[in-house]
């Protein structure tokens, strides 16, 4: 047993404070990179909001290209994710890249078709521009068919284009035509005009004078309303009366839109198959393109005779 005189040793712990190990700054590169994103999206969210409809196209347009081609300035219609050049999908292939394309654009070269588009933009513009032609745009539909880019005229039953069984036009329709004249003037395509009534008969039937004479004589009367606004007699191929025979698409054949002039500005591909269906139907007659084209009204198997 120990005396009470001895001292006990004191011990001493000392708690040794480690700085916490580092764990490098990556959550700030991934969370810049977030918010980064996140900014992108809203501002195309903002674009998309802002942008008109032909706005919208070209950007779609945009991000449809490849991006290969984007920085070499290609055509993408002839883009080839091969690395080969020249080779395709198939290695063994000599005769240059297989085409990616859609019907269209089978039948219709890019820089046709961006022309055609470039019309589009100008005639919308040009409506959206008057305020006489902003209060029918309803009436004015733009697409674009296998054909070319057609501008069709519809009728409405409080606002109708013609005098009732007449060819008369009303001033409202006069001025659309006067201001698209210039600006179909603008490309050297050549164009076709068919007028198009519902399925209200005459009282004498066909027999007499229908449907297929009054679609013709309104199709011709914007035909000389064209011209005297200024758009060029070369440029017409074709004029031409279908009755009601073509109705629009989900309408029903008396509806008013039925009543309407399609305005097509025909591409490369279809004024040629025009000029050779003519040549080929009366190769004595007409040996070659005759200037200003020819006035046809339809007849009830679609087929046209001149007149």
């Amino acid at each position: 047993m120990r005396g009470s005189g001895e001292r006990r040793p004191l011990i001493i712990k000392r708690k040794r404070v480690q700085a916490a190990p580092h764990h490098g700054g990556s959550w700030k590169i991934a969370y810049a990179d977030f918010m980064t994103a996140l900014m992108a999206l809203f501002l195309v969210l903002w674009i998309l909001s802002t942008a008109s409809p032909s706005q919208l196209e070209h950007i779609a347009e945009y991000f449809r290209t490849p991006l290969a081609v984007a920085l070499t300035g290609g055509d993408k219609t002839t883009a080839s994710t091969s690395a080969i050049p020249g080779g395709g999908d198939n290695p063994t292939k000599t005769d240059g890249e297989e085409r990616r394309v859609t019907v269209r654009e089978q039948t219709r070269s890019s820089d046709e078709q961006r022309n055609l588009r470039y019309l589009r933009d100008r005639l919308q513009s040009v409506i959206q521009n008057d305020p006489q032609l902003k209060e029918l745009r309803s009436q004015l539909r733009m697409d674009f068919s296998p054909e070319g880019l057609r501008v069709q005229i519809v009728d409405s039953d409080k606002r109708p284009m013609f005098e009732l069984g007449s060819d008369r036009l009303e001033p409202y329709m006069q001025k659309i035509l006067r201001r698209i004249a210039p600006v179909l003037n603008e490309m050297p395509n050549p164009i076709s005009i068919s007028g198009h009534t519902d399925d209200l008969p005459y009282a004498g039937g066909e027999k007499g004078y229908s449907n297929w004479e009054l679609s013709a004589d309104r199709a011709n009367a914007s035909r000389r309303e064209l011209i005297a606004a200024g758009l060029s007699p070369d440029k017409l191929l074709r004029v031409a009366g279908m009755g009601s025979r073509i109705t629009l698409p989900n309408t029903r054949p008396s509806d008013d839109v039925n009543r309407r002039i399609s305005i097509v500005v025909l591409d490369n591909r279809a004024a040629q198959a025009i000029e050779q269906q003519e040549r080929a139907s009366f190769p004595e007659k007409i040996p070659a393109p005759v200037a200003g084209g020819r006035v046809e009204v339809g007849g009830q198997n679609g087929q046209g005779s001149s007149t």
